[in-house]
């Protein structure tokens, strides 16, 4: 975007993707990691010869074989996903992948819509040919494409979406608003919908908590805002910092509308001395040590190789 390109995005949705992965395959792609076979054989025990039943009241149905897939719920149920899918980005030579467990992105950037189009429609295509070898299933319907610009590239486009065909021949939907990762995205990256919808989630659990203020004590409420209200403000916020001002400013209202619920002060106590009598940093103090600490992190090199070539 900062370079004038447009960039589109695919959002993979597995259908049942723990339930569908196939022993045999799995099993192949571990040894093809470098397991060695007493281990491999130890995975083939841990998978293998697995069945499942339904219980109600006092009546339990027989005992149904389980012939693929991945204990939901386990530890390397999640582990033994990721390495499933660990090769996907081999068929994606032209585009960028990011995998995280079944959330799956891939993405690429042009300086126009025909170029971008045709570079998505090949990757695609590879990827639903992938996924037919591995005996894996996309939800088409859930899977949908989304077109990134700035405002004044993508007003200049007639069509401001992607057209992006399926084995089907379907076409994926393009959206302009999508929850990844627990962040609202939007076609500019402004990030005003995730704001918005995170202040329309927390102003309510705020009433309810307004509601019953005379059931907690001055240490609840603050211990309540600390660990219910105010993780869900802090979540990604290195990622909306440099969002438009007039964004981050309904987050800030948000804050000190906290910080009155814990003091129980009335809407003309200025918020710097609600903040003093806390002893709480402001919103913006809150993301400016979370970018350090990420920038920290990076000069350690403890940040994933994507992230490192993001800052300077």
């Amino acid at each position: 975007m900062e370079q004038g390109n447009l960039t589109g995005a695919i959002f993979l949705d597995f259908a049942k993707a723990f339930d569908t992965v196939d022993h045999g395959i799995l099993l192949q792609k571990l040894k093809n990691s470098g397991i060695g076979d007493s281990t491999l054989t130890w995975f083939q025990s841990y998978v293998s010869d697995r069945s499942q039943s339904v219980s109600i009241s006092d009546s339990t149905s027989l005992p149904l074989p389980v012939t693929c897939g991945v204990p939901q719920g386990s530890i390397l149920g999640p582990l033994l996903f990721t390495i499933f899918i660990n090769d996907l980005p081999n068929v994606c030579k032209a585009s960028t992948v990011h995998m995280y467990a079944d959330d799956t992105v891939i993405y690429t950037s042009k300086p126009n819509l025909p170029q971008l189009e045709a570079v998505l429609q090949e990757q695609f295509t590879g990827v639903e040919k992938w996924i037919a070898n591995n005996k894996l299933f996309l939800n088409t319907d859930k899977t949908v494409a989304m077109l990134f610009g700035t405002a004044p590239k993508l007003h200049k486009l007639q069509t401001p979406h992607l057209c992006v065909g399926t084995k089907s021949n379907g076409m994926l939907t393009t959206v302009t608003s999508l929850k990844y990762l627990g962040m609202w995205l939007d076609p500019n990256l402004s990030f005003g919908p995730h704001i918005e919808k995170l202040s329309s989630k927390l102003y309510p659990k705020l009433g309810a908590l307004y509601r019953n203020k005379s059931c907690l004590s001055p240490a609840v409420r603050k211990q309540i805002v600390q660990q219910m209200l105010m993780p869900a403000i802090e979540y990604g916020d290195v990622v909306y910092a440099a969002a438009p001002q007039t964004h981050l400013q309904k987050l800030t209202t948000l804050y000190n509308s906290f910080c009155r619920f814990v003091l129980q002060c009335n809407y003309m106590t200025h918020h710097c001395d609600m903040l003093k009598e806390l002893n709480w940093p402001s919103l913006d103090s809150r993301r400016t040590l979370h970018l350090s600490n990420l920038v920290f992190k990076s000069f350690s090199g403890k940040l994933p190789p994507y992230l490192n070539m993001l800052l300077p």
